[in-house]
């Protein structure tokens, strides 16, 4: 079977909106924990970021991702999404 770099862009556009799609769904979780924590100094929990890291790269590992992947895109995936649930946060203040 010869693979073309058509399909190869095509698989990976696939990819791309099924992420997309599970992002938004990650979007939506982050916003109702802001609902449900109500608390900016709840927001931040280091424990529980350094267990979502871990878990996460082991995960990736048994897959296939490498760590230098998984590891640092997650780190920014949860920092914006803390960026975003101080935002929901504001948005909740009368």
């Amino acid at each position: 079977m010869d693979i073309g770099m058509k399909e190869v862009r095509e698989e990976i556009d696939l990819i791309d909106r099924e992420l997309v799609l599970l992002l938004a769904r990650r979007q939506k979780c982050i916003e109702m924990a802001a609902v449900v924590k109500n608390d900016k100094n709840l927001i931040i929990d280091k424990e529980r970021i350094e267990e979502v890291i871990d878990k996460v790269t082991q995960f990736g590992i048994s897959c296939g991702l490498n760590k230098e992947i998984s590891e640092p895109l997650w780190r920014k995936l949860i920092e914006l999404s803390i960026e975003h649930e101080f935002k929901e946060l504001e948005n909740l203040k009368p």
